[in-house]
């Protein structure tokens, strides 16, 4: 057996161990950041005298950052080892977040970001190569088993640790607890990992596709992000951002698919397994994250609830999941992953349609029921899926399906967080416009008057009233909408064929 076969041997049981957590750690700190800052933009909106609409900036600028750096990952590894690449970018990752609380206006808040998200990208999939490097093939179920509770888990325990902090420190907080974990990962990847380093060589990069992928992803989420502010394309800068979006993404797959060294390989589209599976992982991305976006931003706002409490909603999701992933991980040998998956995305669009009829006078334990009852679908549609994305592809392309797929996935959270803000705040002017077409206040003005108000006080609660009201119809259409989408995704993935038994995670960067 080479050395390169058996490199796990050349740390100890004890350093596998101790490496695995602080690699575990390391994705854990990273797909947090995807939702912790969630529950805080109203205080960072309010701190910088920014509407909460911009605030979204820097719940997006930081995912599009993210998604874009992914396909960079099986190149920097090549070209400069894992490992060092590894520890720049938790460096890069822990200076950029102290930048991000230090940060006193919004395009400093969102350059931070930007540089967050890039050096955030590699992490997660390098923490995975590095599990399936230093661990025997067999304890690697075990060590990725540890590796996907923290992907699922960091998303969900995003809203409530940013909620806690906001309220109780400050938001700035929510970026400067990053820094002490970092240090941590950083001596400690030093310290265990340098004897598993990966042979170094110069690759081509496709600098070309590279740029254009940029480009098409840049003007698309500022599109998304500001078309409502300008009144979409009533606006010229909004179809000159359309514009340049498709033109750009033209480009970028004719350029990709008759590159040899592709940035992203497109080619992997051809087979239907692939092809159906990440379509169904992307829809179903976009329309979990659009709850997390949006309850807590609603509760807030309409609600009355403070930012810890409209985290402990969102948390619920995350509770149930811990109990049925150790089940759901126990199954996926035994059960075909089509089936597994379509009957977890079906759950979870029930929930998503019950959650549909929400109102607003509705009380927390009836928000809750649904949070925690929909997370028991959640590791029965995320592990099987990355299965069954990763069985259609020959054994050579997997690497770059696991890319294209981490990058897809994380392309959706951003594009469900600016579509659904938009959604939302579009669906709320709509529905209160109807509302005041059919309102009825004599009653209800009558009776404030006999009590000693103002004609201004009135209107102002009849006001306020109506607005609660269109918010809570604009969310319910919002999971209505995410709803119908879960149902798509579930029927989706039987266009996929059954993927086989053994899929090499080995070379999925």
């Amino acid at each position: 057996m080479s050395g390169e076969d058996n490199i796990f041997n050349r740390l100890t049981p004890r350093q596998r161990t101790l490496a695995g957590l602080v690699l575990a750690l390391s994705n854990f700190m990273v797909v947090l950041d995807l939702t912790i800052a969630n529950v805080s933009v109203p205080h960072i909106a309010g701190n910088m005298g920014i509407t909460p609409d911009q605030g979204t900036w820097i719940i997006t600028s930081y995912a599009v950052a993210e998604a874009i750096c992914v396909p960079l990952t099986g190149w920097l590894a090549q070209r400069f080892g894992v490992v060092k690449m590894f520890i720049s970018a938790m460096i890069g990752f822990g200076l950029f977040s102290v930048l991000c609380g230090l940060s006193m206006s919004l395009s400093m808040i969102v350059v931070c970001r930007i540089g967050q998200g890039l050096c955030g990208g590699p992490i997660m999939p390098m923490s995975q190569t590095l599990l399936l490097r230093i661990f025997p093939p067999e304890r690697r179920a075990r060590a990725m088993g540890l590796w996907a509770m923290t992907t699922l888990l960091g998303p969900a325990m995003g809203p409530i640790i940013g909620g806690y902090i906001s309220d109780n420190w400050s938001w700035h907080w929510i970026f400067f607890i990053n820094l002490p974990i970092a240090v941590l990962c950083v001596f400690a990847a030093m310290a265990l990992l340098r004897p598993v380093e990966t042979e170094t060589a110069r690759v081509p990069i496709d600098k070309v596709g590279l740029v254009l992928l940029v480009f098409w992803i840049g003007c698309l989420q500022i599109m998304l992000d500001i078309g409502r502010d300008h009144d979409w394309f009533a606006d010229p800068l909004i179809v000159i951002l359309g514009v340049l979006a498709v033109i750009g993404f033209l480009a970028f797959i004719i350029w990709e698919l008759t590159e040899e060294h592709p940035v992203v390989d497109l080619r992997v589209f051809r087979h239907i397994g692939f092809t159906s599976g990440v379509l169904s992982l992307a829809l179903c991305f976009g329309a979990y994250f659009s709850g997390i976006v949006v309850i807590p931003q609603w509760l807030q706002s309409s609600m009355g609830y403070t930012a810890t409490w409209a985290g402990i909603v969102t948390a619920f999701t995350a509770m149930a999941a811990l109990m049925s992933a150790p089940i759901a991980a126990r199954m996926m040998s035994r059960v075909d992953p089509r089936l597994m998956i379509s009957v977890a995305v079906l759950w979870l669009g029930l929930m998503t349609l019950w959650r549909a009829h929400w109102t607003s006078s509705i009380d927390f334990w009836s928000m809750a029921a649904p949070q925690f009852i929909q997370g028991f679908a959640i590791p029965f549609f995320m592990i099987p899926l990355t299965t069954l994305t990763l069985g259609s592809v020959r054994p050579e392309e997997t690497a770059s399906a696991a890319g294209l797929q981490n990058f897809l996935r994380t392309m959706a959270i951003a594009m469900a967080t600016s579509l659904v803000l938009t959604g939302w705040g579009d669906g709320q002017r709509v529905s209160r416009n109807e509302l005041a077409g059919v309102l009825q206040p004599a009653d209800t003005q009558s009776a404030l008057a006999n009590i000693g108000m103002s004609t201004d006080q009135i209107r102002q609660i009849i006001s306020n009233i109506v607005d609660q009201e269109a918010l809570a119809i604009a969310v319910d259409h919002i999971f209505f909408i995410s709803a119908m989408i879960l149902f798509v995704a579930a029927a989706l993935v039987w266009l996929a064929p059954r993927p086989r038994a053994n899929v090499d995670m080995s070379a999925a960067h």
